[in-house]
C-alpha cells in the first residue's frame, strides 16, 4: 500500500513540484494539499495521511503553530520544508521543538530544480519517516533484543561500562535526520565539566549548524559552539562542525585541534561521520568513544572501524528511538557495536564514560 502524503505550502509552484516528485515513486502518493496552516490542520485529522511536508511561513497560520496542533490532536510524522537561510534555520528548529521529525532545505528559487536534485534522498526520507509511524501504529517500536551482527545479545546503558576513555581522550558523535533532537536529548544529561572535549559531525546545511549550536548553548549546561578551523578541543566543550563541510581532529603538541576540509564531489555527506571518526582514531588512538544516534543511510560505519581498530569504542542508540534506524543499523550490522542505548540513557552513559 502507497504511503500517503498531504502537502501543505501556499505556493502554488511549490505544490505542483512535490506533486510530480511523489508521482515519481509508486510508493507515495498525494492524498491531499493545504495553503495555509488552519487548512493542514483540518486535512491532517480527517484525511489521516501517513506523512506530511509542511512549509514554515504561511498565511492564516504558520507552519510552527500548525505542527503543535497537529501533534497534540492527531500526531502524523512531520517534514518541514525551510529557506536555506538563518532565518529559515531559527524557524525550523522552533517546528522540531514543535514536534515536526525531520527537514528539507529549499536551495533554489526554482522548486522544480530544488527538489529534483535531491528527489531519490527526499522520497526516501518520506517513506522511512512513514514506516516508523505504522512501526508505532502495530506497537513495534521496542525490538525484543539488542542483536549484533554475530547474534550476540549486546549490553543496554545499564550495562555499559563505566570510564572506558581517559582523560586525554574524546567523544565524537554522529547523527544525521532526526538527530537535532536527538543530540539535544543527550547533552542535557552532560555536565558543564565534562573531562573531554565532544566533536558533532550532524548532516546539516552550513546556513543551519550555526544557529542550531546557538539553540543548544542556550538551553544546556555544556558549552557549544559551532567550530572553526584550527581552533583547540578543549573540555566541557561540545563542538558542531560546520555543515558543508568536513571536520578533523589533529594532535598538535599543545594538544587536539580541529582542522576542516573541502570535500571532494564524491563525498555526499558533510560533515562526514565517517572523515570525523577515523581523524580522531587516528589522532587519539584507544581513548575515542564514537557514538552512532539517529539517521538514514550507513555514514560512520567505517569510521566506527577505525574507531575499533586503533582500540576505541562504538556505541549506537537503539531502534526504538532512532526516528531513522540507518546509520546505527550499519554499524550493528558490521558488527562493530559494544553496546545498544536508549536515546534516554546516552547522555547519563556518556557522563560516566571517562575514568
Amino acid at each position: 500500500m502507497a504511503v500517503g502524503v498531504l502537502i501543505v505550502d501556499d505556493s502554488v509552484f511549490f505544490r505542483r513540484a512535490l506533486r510530480e516528485l511523489i508521482a515519481s515513486d509508486d510508493r507515495l502518493t498525494v492524498v491531499g494539499e493545504a495553503t495555509n496552516g488552519r487548512e493542514a490542520i483540518l486535512k491532517a485529522c480527517q484525511l489521516k495521511p501517513d506523512v506530511i511536508t509542511m512549509d514554515v511561513e504561511m498565511p492564516i497560520l504558520d507552519g510552527i503553530a500548525a505542527v503543535r496542533e497537529i501533534m497534540s490532536r492527531c500526531p502524523v510524522p512531520i517534514m518541514m520544508l525551510s529557506s536555506l537561510t538563518r532565518a529559515g534555520a531559527v524557524a525550523t528548529f522552533d517546528a522540531l521543538d514543535a514536534g515536526a521529525v525531520d527537514f528539507y532545505a529549499k536551495n533554489s528559487d526554482d522548486p522544480s530544480q530544488a527538489l529534483n536534485q535531491s528527489a531519490k534522498m527526499l522520497t526516501t526520507r518520506l517513506r522511512l519517516l512513514a514506516t516508523r509511524k505504522q512501526r508505532q501504529a502495530l506497537n513495534l517500536e521496542q525490538p525484543p533484543r539488542n542483536l549484533g551482527n554475530s547474534g550476540q545479545i549486546l549490553p543496554a546503558s545499564s550495562a555499559v561500562e563505566r570510564g572506558v576513555i581517559a582523560r586525554r581522550g574524546i567523544v565524537v558523535i554522529g547523527s544525521s535526520t532526526g538527530g537535532p533532537a536527538a543530540l539535544q536529548r543527550v547533552l542535557q544529561d552532560i555536565p558543564a565539566d565534562f573531562p573531554v572535549p565532544i566533536v558533532i559531525a550532524q548532516h546539516m546545511p552550513a546556513a543551519f549548524t550555526g544557529p542550531f549550536a546557538s539553540r543548544l548553548n542556550e538551553s544546556l549546561p555544556l558549552n557549544v559552539v559551532e567550530v572553526s578551523d584550527g581552533s583547540p578541543l578543549v573540555p566541557g566543550t561540545a563542538y558542531l562542525i560546520p555543515g558543508g563541510t568536513h571536520g578533523e581532529i589533529k594532535m598538535r603538541a599543545g594538544g587536539l585541534v580541529f582542522a576542516t576540509r573541502v570535500p571532494v564531489v564524491a563525498e555526499h555527506f558533510r560533515p562526514s561521520v565517517n572523515v570525523l571518526f577515523q581523524s580522531a582514531a587516528q589522532a587519539v588512538g584507544a581513548d575515542v568513544l564514537g557514538v552512532i544516534l539517529t539517521g538514514m543511510g550507513d555514514d560512520g560505519t567505517e569510521g566506527a572501524r577505525a574507531v575499533r581498530s586503533g582500540g576505541g569504542h562504538i556505541w549506537a542508540q537503539d531502534q526504538a528511538s532512532c526516528v531513522i534506524y540507518g546509520m546505527p543499523a550499519a554499524v550493528a550490522k558490521a558488527g562493530l557495536v559494544q553496546a545498544v542505548l536508549p536515546l534516554n540513557d546516552i547522555g547519563l552513559a556518556l557522563s560516566r564514560c571517562v575514568r
